[in-house]
């Protein structure tokens, strides 16, 4: 069992930055950041290899997004810059995929933290 505590969500204007934190009882081989915002389907962000670094990121952050890892802190980030109102929405962290795709089931979830942009 993997418990998983976001922070560092908010509130911010457009163009500005946030940096998500997610607390792990322990990193799985994978970890994950995914959003979900209200009358919208749940949307793979990001995805990281712990073991390597290796990341993905959907095409609607790429560019603007940056996860990355603390082993140290059993801690995975999420750092967002250029935001936009459609980044809206709760964030989630999730571990321990066996295939590290944001299409594969995630069986560990964290409760998720608001993110919210105005224009």
């Amino acid at each position: 069992q993997v418990q998983l505590v976001e922070s560092g969500g908010g509130s911010v204007q457009s163009g500005g930055s946030l940096r998500l934190s997610c607390a792990a009882s322990g990193l799985t081989w994978c970890m994950g950041w995914f959003r979900h915002a209200p009358g919208k389907e749940r949307e793979g962000v990001a995805t990281i290899y712990t073991d390597g670094g290796g990341t993905y990121y959907a095409d609607s952050v790429k560019g603007r997004f940056t996860i990355s890892q603390d082993n140290a802190k059993n801690t995975v980030y999420l750092q967002m810059n250029s935001l936009k109102p459609e980044d809206t929405a709760m964030y989630y962290c999730a571990a321990g995929s066996s295939v590290c795709s944001v299409s594969r089931r995630f069986p560990y979830w964290g409760q998720g933290t608001q993110v919210t942009v105005s224009s």
